[in-house]
């Protein structure tokens, strides 16, 4: 009977201290006074990869490109009925907006079928960066070999105690990881970012 009194005491202290914030705190703590994996899971952003899988969930196809923008990713997505579609995903909801989808563009035909074809998807491109490189990625990016160069993805990755970013390649078919020597091969293939 006194323990009840002490918690109910102590829960009338809390409402009047901290105010509703503070009761909702406390309502979804656990046992031991830890977040709640509801509460915990509301507080993550979205990572590339949850916003990828994310991505294709609502427009089914393959991931282009992926770019963190503040609070959202944009998202390029080739659907599998062989159209574009441009994507947003906020970082803390995991909701996907269509901002644009278009038809199919000839001009980009070639590089839509390697894309298609690579054994290593953007997802997976990511989990080997990170394997090579711990950080938080910033974007992604398919590189598809211009000049007959090796196909690749380009992902950047922020540091996780801060710094320049590092660009990491990894290989289309392979999966191999290499981090990049320096900055100045970051720009390597995104001359077509527009």
């Amino acid at each position: 009977m006194q323990r009840s009194t002490y918690i109910s005491t102590a829960a009338a202290v809390v409402l009047m201290v901290g105010g509703p914030v503070a009761a909702a705190a406390a309502a979804t703590s656990g046992a031991a006074g830890t977040p709640s994996a509801a509460t915990a899971a509301a507080r993550a952003d979205v990572d590339a990869t949850g916003a990828a899988e994310a991505a294709v969930k609502h427009y089914p196809g393959t991931v282009v490109s992926l770019d963190k923008d503040g609070a959202v990713w944009h998202v390029d997505v080739i659907g599998k009925n062989g159209k574009h579609a441009e994507l947003t995903v906020d970082t803390r909801s995991g909701k996907v907006f269509t901002e644009h989808a278009d038809g199919d563009d000839g001009d980009n035909a070639q590089e839509k079928k390697q894309l298609l074809a690579a054994k290593v998807n953007a997802q997976k491109a990511v989990k080997a960066a990170l394997a090579a490189r711990p950080g938080q990625v910033r974007s992604v990016d398919w590189d598809d070999g211009d000049n007959g160069g090796a196909r690749y993805w380009d992902v950047e990755i922020q540091p996780k105690g801060g710094g320049a970013t590092r660009h990491v390649h990894v290989d289309a078919t392979t999966g191999k990881a290499t981090v990049s020597s320096s900055d100045s091969d970051a720009d390597d293939g995104n001359d077509n970012d527009s």
